[in-house]
Parts: C-alpha cells; structure tokens; sequence
C-alpha cells in the first residue's frame, strides 16, 4: 500500500471536516485526526497538513453565511478565522506532544520558482526539527483562491514542491466512484487511476456545501499534478473517524498513479520554463565532484557570468566552456563573485550572514 511506503505524507482536510452543517466544530474528529498524525510520525513519516477552515470559522463567531459574503468581506473573515483555526489545531495537536507551525501560501506562492524554492527549504527544516505544517491558503490576500476553492490544488503544489511520496485528499466519500455514489446506488468505487481520461472528467461533478468550495473536479486536477510530480494521490473518506489509520487498514480509497518518477519529474522542473540566466565555470576538481554526485561548493568556481539571483536557473560548464550540468543557485552572482575560489568555511564572514556552503544542492542539480 502507497501510504505506507511513504516517506513524506500531504494531507489536505477540507471546512467540512473540521465544521459539520450546524456550524459546530467536530472537535472528537479532530483529536482521532491528531492521533493519527502521532501514528504517522511514530512510523518516522514527515507530515504536512493542508487545511481549509479559515472562513467557515470565521464566519462561525461573526455569525455569518458564507454563502452571502462577498470578496472582499471573505478576506476579513478568512484573517479572524485564521486564528481560531490555528488555536483549533494547538489544542488538540498539543495533547498529542505534537509541534506545530503554520505556513501562509497563495497558489502563486507555490508558482513562482523563487519562492517555491525556499517554501522547500522551510519544509525541510521543520522536519528537522520534528514540527508539523499547518499550510493555509493565505485567503486574508487572494483573491481567485477564495473564488474558486482551490485547495486541493495548493495540496497537489505543495506535495509537488515538497517532495512529497503521497498526497492524501480527505472527502466526504470513500474515492472516486463511476457515478456520484450522492446520487447512483449503482456507483461503483474505482481503486486505482493510472490516466486521466476524458470519461474520468466527465464523472467528476462538482459538490454543493455550505462550507466548502471545491468538489471532484478540482480533486482530478490536483491528481494531474501529483501525476507529473511522481507522487501517488489518494482521495479517501474523512467523516470516519481515525481516517488515516482506516485508511492504512482497509485501503477503502482511490490511487492515483504517478507516470513519471519523483527524480524525473524534479528535473523536468527544475530545467523547464526559463532559460538560463547564467553560467558558472568550474575547476577539475569541482567537475569530478560532481560527477560522483556532489554538490557544487565554493571552492570550485573560477568564474561567474551573467546577472541572476537565488533560485535562479544557471549553466555549469567546465574549464573549456562544455556545459555539464544546470541547477538552481543558492545565491545571487553578486555573491558568488564573492566567494568564488575561497573556502566554504569563509562564506558568513564574506557575506556577513550565515548561509549553507552548497552554491547548487545537488538534489537542485541536472547533469545534461
């Protein structure tokens, strides 16, 4: 089973989860959800949580329909829900001895290739430090976010950015059914989707709550992004209690299969969408490094050409200009300029800040 195989574990839950159609907060839910996140941790899995919740709450203790609001109201409502989500989340998950942060992302966030980047290198430390992510649409700012209820997309992004195994989207139904089993007694539960096809579309149809605002369809979207990024996506019924440990049990729920490789898929991106924004010319001993699959350091550059900035695309090239590899800088060429040819241990007293020593991680690297 996907799950269990995983390593690094997204699971988005939606405003229904967390508040029923009376407007009361499923407080027991979420305390069998805290304990199922303590359970993935007991099994050494690093967990990212993506929730949605902010403006139903909000909208719970201003005594408020959603339904009415308008845009520019939802982005007050969302910041005043935000704080009651988080202390939602504090109370049960403290219980448990788990620690917690919160990131805010806009699916634009998660786009731009700078900033998904450091959004990256925050996950990583936090796993580090054994804490778990509470991500958040930052709705207070959006504006299609709020609009058309794109959570499940920002799930598949931050699967996508964080390296994720698996994502998990938990919905009211078991998967994804050949009919809307709401609706079809016949409905019959697909396990496992390797392509997304036009029938599959088709089937998806969106669902009508007070409290959400995505459906199916934005669940089909989400899977063609974890189906380019080599992570498996499951949607699975959240209602139930436990539904982690359920799930992990009994596999009621549908995959959705990668088609390419995590490795494959993280090259494609990092070589895709710009061009090179500039070069850097390393020594031999720097180019045998990383070809035994090193990252490149300091010491090894001889020189810096073009104008680019952290996170940007560069070319690598050898001591007779072959280009050997691209990758995704750590610092500005201003900086590299600077310590170009002097050793790592000299970086933070050059720059006057404490950085890494790698100018291009080798997981940010792609040999050509």
């Amino acid at each position: 089973m996907y799950l269990k195989e995983s390593k690094t574990v997204v699971i988005k839950i939606g405003s229904s989860l967390i508040i029923n159609d009376s407007k009361s907060i499923r407080e027991r839910w979420l305390s069998d959800f805290a304990e199922d996140i303590k359970n993935l941790q007991r099994l050494k899995k690093n967990v990212i949580i993506v929730s949605s919740g902010a403006i139903a709450l909000g909208c719970k203790k201003l005594k408020l329909n959603k339904k009415n609001l308008k845009l520019d109201k939802s982005q007050a409502v969302a910041s005043i829900g935000q704080i009651e989500l988080m202390n939602l989340f504090i109370k049960k998950f403290n219980s448990k001895k788990i620690n917690l942060s919160q990131i805010l992302l806009t699916l634009e966030d998660t786009e731009q290739r700078r900033r998904a980047i450091n959004a990256k290198r925050t996950f990583e430390n936090l796993f580090k430090l054994k804490f778990v992510p509470i991500v958040n649409e930052n709705d207070s700012i959006a504006t299609s976010e709020i609009k058309y209820g794109d959570n499940d997309r920002l799930a598949s992004r931050v699967a996508q950015i964080s390296g994720a195994d698996c994502l998990i989207l938990l919905s009211d139904v078991n998967g994804f059914y050949t009919k809307n089993p709401k609706i079809d007694k016949n409905a019959k539960l697909i396990k496992e989707i390797t392509n997304i096809s036009e029938k599959i579309e088709k089937i998806a149809t969106k669902s009508i709550g007070e409290h959400g605002t995505g459906g199916m369809k934005t669940k089909i979207d989400a899977a063609k992004v974890c189906q380019l990024a080599g992570c498996h996506m499951a949607i699975s019924n959240g209602l139930i209690n436990r539904p982690i440990k359920n799930m992990m049990e009994k596999n009621l729920c549908t995959w959705f299969l990668p088609k390419i490789s995590k490795l494959d898929a993280r090259k494609k991106w990092i070589i895709s969408s710009i061009s090179p924004k500039g070069e850097l010319i390393i020594d031999d001993g720097a180019l045998n490094a990383l070809k035994r699959g090193k990252s490149l350091l300091a010491p090894g550059i001889k020189e810096v050409r073009g104008k680019f900035n952290k996170g940007d695309h560069i070319k690598i090239l050898d001591k007779n200009m072959n280009e050997f590899a691209r990758g995704l800088s750590s610092f500005t060429s201003d900086e590299i300029m600077k310590i170009k040819g002097q050793h790592s241990n000299k970086i933070s007293s050059l720059l006057g800040y404490t950085s890494k020593s790698e100018v291009i991680h080798k997981d940010d690297m792609v040999g050509v």
